[in-house]
């Protein structure tokens, strides 16, 4: 039997599991291994390149490619007031980043500020126990019986926990 040397398809076959970059076409690859590699491993050791007070600040947001138009550019978003700080380091970043990739792969960072508003839900500790609202708190209060009203206002506390 003769196999077909100039077809689209793969050449040979794998039997079993193949892994992903295997099943992608050949053009998508290129693309893959040229922008996504090294956005990706920037991401993976972000915290080794920068520090650990800087990581806590900022994180790389997009990697662009150098063509004939313009520079290799990393974009970082950085947390409003801790710009200065990225500012002041970009060289030291830059020289990390080609030094872990062993070329010259990040000529420019862009910085991006970004607002880190952390809304913080303070919990009301009320005096009173009751977790009834109004409506139900006027019908309770019109029991006579003591051990009633106790037991209704701790079947309102149970419905409230669910």
């Amino acid at each position: 039997m003769q196999f077909k040397k100039y077809t689209k398809q793969r050449n040979g076959s794998i039997q079993g599991l193949r892994s992903f970059k295997d099943t992608l076409p050949k053009n998508i690859k290129k693309f893959i291994s040229k922008r996504g590699q090294i956005y990706s491993e920037t991401l993976n050791n972000w915290k080794h390149i920068v520090g650990e007070n800087l990581f806590k600040v900022c994180y790389p947001k997009s990697y662009k490619n150098s063509n004939k138009f313009g520079v290799s550019t990393l974009t970082v978003m950085v947390r409003r007031g801790n710009e200065v700080d990225l500012e002041y380091s970009k060289k030291e970043i830059i020289t990390r980043m080609n030094t872990f990739f062993e070329d010259q792969e990040v000529e420019k960072i862009k910085l991006t500020s970004f607002n880190d508003e952390r809304k913080i839900i303070v919990e009301k500790n009320d005096l009173n126990l009751n977790v009834t609202n109004n409506k139900f708190k006027d019908k309770i209060s019109n029991v006579k019986n003591e051990k009633i009203k106790k037991s209704l206002l701790e079947l309102t506390k149970v419905f409230k926990e669910k």
